[in-house]
């Protein structure tokens, strides 16, 4: 999967600043939130907000045609909470992380994907769950074989491919836009291991870095 992922070029015409660090992480442990991740959660809340990162996330769906007042970046929906929703103890490791460097990052279950994710623009025919609706055409969306997975670039996944406590493989999608560097986004990487790795001491973790430059 991990070297299937595909990033059209017209998401890079778009926004050529974007990338994305793809995450597998395999032989998960996941459970309940505890004190634990309750914790990494308090600690996320407690940074202040990144406007400028979370306005770059703004102007990007707008160029698709998007409105983010009505539909929000995933990461501006989530600052919005306080305090943070507690889901499950990899759901809360990714959130805190998200939080804390104003980074959409999307968690989801390997063994439900068919076929590679990639990110397009869509064509407006794209299978979706009656939930979500069907994308409009040029909206940006991440999907696999058998349709969308997340609509509005990370505005919302759909329930086919959500993390629950069974989950026991997971890929995580870390999307960055200037004015974050690509440094800060490996270490938003380096730090999201490190809770998967506390929860999980014998997970198997493998990334890659997707950008314009390839």
């Amino acid at each position: 999967m991990l070297d299937d992922i595909q990033v059209d070029d017209a998401i890079f015409a778009l926004r050529p600043d974007f990338a994305v660090l793809v995450m597998t992480a395999r032989d998960l442990r996941n459970g309940p939130t505890d004190e634990r991740s309750r914790a990494w959660l308090a600690e996320a809340a407690a940074v202040p907000v990144q406007t400028g990162k979370i306005d770059a996330w703004k102007d990007a769906y707008r160029a698709f045609g998007a409105r983010p007042q009505r539909t929000r970046p995933s990461v501006d929906a989530l600052t919005r909470r306080m305090p943070l929703p507690e889901i499950n103890q990899v759901v809360d490791a990714y959130n805190a992380i998200s939080v804390k460097h104003a980074l959409p990052i999307g968690g989801e279950d390997l063994d439900r994907y068919s076929g590679p994710a990639r990110l397009v623009r869509a064509r407006g025919d794209e299978a979706s769950e009656e939930a979500l609706g069907t994308p409009d055409p040029g909206e940006v969306i991440w999907r696999d074989d058998l349709g969308v997975t997340c609509r509005r670039w990370n505005w919302r996944q759909v329930a086919r491919t959500r993390l629950t406590e069974g989950t026991t493989n997971a890929i995580f999608l870390l999307e960055r836009l200037e004015p974050m560097s690509l440094e800060e986004l490996k270490q938003a990487g380096e730090e999201l291991a490190d809770l998967l790795s506390e929860l999980s001491p014998q997970v198997r973790i493998a990334s890659r870095l997707v950008s314009g430059g390839k």
